[in-house]
């Protein structure tokens, strides 16, 4: 995903990608081929048939009122597996602020392209002309939207969306066909996905000249009826919150090889927050970050067809506690770290750091499980790469610039501490950096281990080996870390935060007591 512009033109019948390059909100990959298909105690439990629901779901009587002057629309009912719903149709766009509230017999359906709030321009104030419509869609928790096609939400500058569920009921954005039971664990590519745009800096700027990372350096999506647009220069500004949130079978082709994520933000801040959010089989990549500041606790991404996690444009993003898994067969990358292209030295330098992940890349014969470059700064501490097909070499780095020790907002090579893999090919050659010189700053790091044996249960669960690496202390790195007791996403006394909330599937299995991801969960 490596070109400089792309502009998504979505028309009311159908949507076309006019592409000015490959790193845009909507992205086609980076060459990978994808293919849309129609302590350790406790311990996770092989995946359980959902139990039958005593009593089949009833539809609601109606539609709740909400504060928005365009209402819901009943549009009858739906039905599936788990029983039958009342259909309640977004409006297209929210222009006041409202709540979506859960009802056991309501879904929600978005049709087409749904706007929170209109933008607001890159400033928070009036001095670039425009006016913020400060609209927060709320959803409670529980709440289940499905989509088909080329539908997808798209929250505005200027405006947020609440989507904080719970333990017990997290909030989940899904397709049609989930809803009517005909999925199976490869499907994928169904609707589009969630877009949160935002005014902290961004990169690679659409207008000639503009200075990178400030209120001129804007990044577009054109939409239906207005234009998309994305960057500033306010890094605390907020989108929203999203917490217990599952998204799921996103990623509907737009044009040619051109998809939505499960989850894209755009030039999103740091008082935007995200604490637990499942990606599931998204068709192009589980989550995408275009420049802005973004702190997530708590991600896991499962059954991406292109890259786990793709970080892009002069983003800074913190994450810790990360489950990544591919499908056999199917994925690109587990990491892919910004693009090649003739703005690698541009400001603010992107700026990813991730503690205690898991990584599982299960694709095959791929270029590899990590690739790093475009000028990017990057650490990666306290974690465990696998490659479970024993086909993909686990670390590439590109590009002079991705390993420069000196220059603007430059923090040096690649930062690897407590980092463990367990491939059977290390590392590989990568445009203008070898698999000697990659190797060497793997090695420069602190307790790290490139001939690892893990020893992981139910896929991402430690085991001995994982508990016995040193930690690294990741509050060195930044204060949004907290200190681990060990590496890695799920280990002794860190092994509950991902029940509940979660869906199984052949690929991985969190919880017995949660149902299968392609089924619906029914709350009382």
């Amino acid at each position: 995903m490596t070109n400089l512009f792309r502009t998504l033109v979505l028309g009311t019948s159908a949507l076309a990608l006019a592409s000015c390059g490959a790193d845009e909100i909507v992205s086609p990959g980076t060459g990978g081929n994808i293919t849309i298909n129609n302590p350790p105690a406790p311990a996770p439990a092989p995946a359980p048939t959902p139990t039958p629901t005593s009593t089949l779901v009833t539809p609601a009587a109606g539609c709740p009122t909400i504060s928005n002057p365009d209402q819901l629309v009943n549009d009858g009912t739906i039905s599936g597996p788990t029983g039958e719903y009342r259909v309640c149709t977004m409006p297209a766009r929210f222009t006041a602020s409202s709540t979506l509230p859960f009802n056991r017999g309501i879904l929600y359906r978005m049709n087409g392209r749904v706007d929170v709030g209109t933008d607001g321009g890159p400033a928070p104030d009036a001095s670039d002309g425009a006016t913020d419509s400060n609209v927060n869609l709320t959803m409670e928790p529980g709440v289940r939207v499905y989509a088909a096609g080329s539908s997808f939400l798209m929250v505005n500058r200027g405006n947020r969306l609440t989507a904080v569920g719970t333990q017990a009921r997290p909030i989940i954005f899904t397709s049609r066909d989930n809803v009517q039971g005909l999925n199976n664990d490869s499907s994928s590519g169904q609707w589009g996905g969630v877009v949160l745009a935002g005014r902290a800096p961004v990169t690679d700027c659409i207008a000639p000249g503009a200075t990178p990372g400030s209120v001129n350096c804007e990044r577009q999506v054109e939409g239906a009826a207005q234009p998309a647009l994305f960057g500033g220069a306010t890094p605390n500004d907020k989108s929203g919150d999203l917490a217990y949130v599952q998204i799921r079978y996103s990623g509907f082709v737009l044009s040619g090889d051109n998809e939505l994520q499960a989850l894209t933000t755009g030039g999103t801040g740091t008082g935007t927050t995200f604490d637990r959010v499942m990606s599931y089989n998204s068709s192009d990549d589980g989550v995408e970050f275009f420049g802005g500041r973004v702190n997530m606790t708590r991600l896991i991404v499962v059954g991406a067809e292109d890259d786990s996690i793709d970080t892009d444009t002069g983003v800074n993003a913190n994450m810790q506690f990360v489950i990544a898994v591919q499908r056999p067969g199917v994925g690109d990358t587990i990491i892919e770290a910004d693009s090649s292209n003739a703005f690698n030295n541009s400001t603010p330098r992107q700026n990813t750091q991730i503690s205690n992940a898991t990584f599982i890349a299960n694709s095959g014969t791929r270029d590899q499980a990590i690739r790093i470059r475009g000028g990017t700064d990057y650490a990666i501490v306290n974690s465990v790469l696998v490659d479970r097909q024993g086909a993909t070499p686990c670390l590439r780095i590109d590009n002079a610039e991705t390993i420069q020790t000196t220059g603007d907002d430059e923090l040096g090579v690649p930062r690897f501490n407590s980092f463990v893999l367990d491939c059977a090919t290390d590392f590989r050659n990568g445009s203008g950096v070898t698999a000697d010189q990659t190797q060497g700053i793997f090695n420069a790091g602190s307790n790290n281990n490139a001939n690892f044996t893990n020893t992981l249960s139910m896929t991402f669960v430690n085991g001995a080996n994982e508990n016995g690496v040193a930690v690294f202390n990741p509050t060195a790195l930044s204060s949004f870390f907290t200190t681990p007791t060990n590496i890695g996403a799920v280990y002794p006394g860190n092994n509950t935060w991902i029940n509940g909330w979660t869906c199984n599937s052949a690929t991985a299995t969190f919880d017995n007591a949660v149902t299968a991801c392609t089924s619906l969960p029914v709350y009382s």
